[in-house]
């Protein structure tokens, strides 16, 4: 049986993380970075970063559900952010780098609270799980040029020192979620 392409909207801090790690991810057709969950339409990368038009910088994920389930997805997502710190990952600080599932259905809001319930319930975070789920209303896509962003600028001290790292825990701790090729 085959399904129908699916999407997922996250968010985990910087976009630029979250887009290297689900690359990586065995069924994921593509990733888009971009903003979600404010109010200001076509909102720029300056305007988001101001704090002020409420998005959150986001990825969205293409994926193939007969090869990776939502819920699977989701098991990644709780180990490649800090889920516990409210608009924060590391150093990048602001609302705009909330930690945030944003459903695109009923099926998806239940299976989100269920994994938040369960990643709760493991302890997989010695603080409570601080991450929004909410329904995605609309979803933008960021400029050009952060699109591959970690593929094209790997070598820039950022991603050197705070992308890298969460693709090789990535690597590290879903290798049987690699797609083919990836080491």
């Amino acid at each position: 049986m085959t399904h129908q392409l699916e999407q997922a909207t996250l968010g985990g801090g910087c976009f630029w993380c979250v887009e290297a790690v689900y690359q990586n991810v065995r069924g994921v057709e593509s990733v888009v970075s971009g903003y979600a969950g404010g109010k200001v339409p076509n909102p720029t990368y300056r305007e988001v970063c101001s704090g002020l038009t409420g998005h959150a910088e986001v990825v969205q994920i293409t994926f193939n559900p007969d090869i990776i389930s939502f819920a699977e997805i989701l098991e990644i997502f709780w180990r490649v952010h800090d889920p516990t710190t409210p608009n924060r990952q590391g150093a990048d600080v602001g609302t705009q780098y909330r930690s945030i599932i944003l459903t695109a259905n009923d099926e998806q809001a239940a299976i989100a609270r269920q994994s938040k319930a369960d990643a709760e319930a493991a302890r997989l975070w010695p603080t409570p799980i601080v991450t929004e789920i909410t329904p995605l209303a609309t979803f933008y896509p960021a400029e050009d040029y952060h699109q591959e962003y970690f593929n094209n600028n790997g070598r820039q001290p950022y991603c050197q020192m705070v992308v890298a790292p969460k693709v090789q825990k990535f690597k590290k701790e879903f290798a049987n979620k690699l797609k083919e090729g990836v080491r």
